[in-house]
């Protein structure tokens, strides 16, 4: 597979690892607190925040912290959507490396949503039901 033949697919799955990143940003804001409060950790989570005092900035910024992963999400299915059809090269072994790069692709791109969905849950629908 020629380097233009393959930049898309390999763009594709640099998006997605981002957009993977983004949303594990939503896991560690919201999810992860409350699963430690929920667990009994209190005090862990409270040492935790005294070594990491950026959890607390991201917990406070959680709209805007679900407002890029969501972003990136949309980004990178678009861009996913959009290669879909892109032609592989018609060697075998190149046919095959185009097809792991998509599989892959969409592979980070299925967990980066669910990682948004997650935290989506324990952000914004779980506090209201208690």
């Amino acid at each position: 597979m020629t380097d233009a033949a393959n930049a898309p697919l390999r763009r594709n799955l640099g998006v997605a690892a981002v957009t993977l990143i983004a949303s594990s940003g939503t896991l560690v804001c919201c999810v992860l607190p409350a699963v430690m409060v929920t667990l009994g950790a209190g005090a862990a989570l409270a040492g935790l925040v005294t070594a990491v005092p950026q959890l607390i900035w991201l917990s406070e910024h959680k709209a805007g912290v679900f407002s890029v992963a969501f972003a990136m999400l949309a980004l990178s299915g678009a861009l996913l959507w959009r290669a879909r059809a892109l032609p592989c090269p018609a060697d075998p072994d190149l046919a095959r490396a185009c097809n792991r790069l998509r599989r892959a692709s969409g592979w980070l791109w299925s967990i980066a949503l669910l990682c948004t969905a997650i935290g989506a849950l324990f952000a914004f629908v779980l506090p209201r039901l208690s």
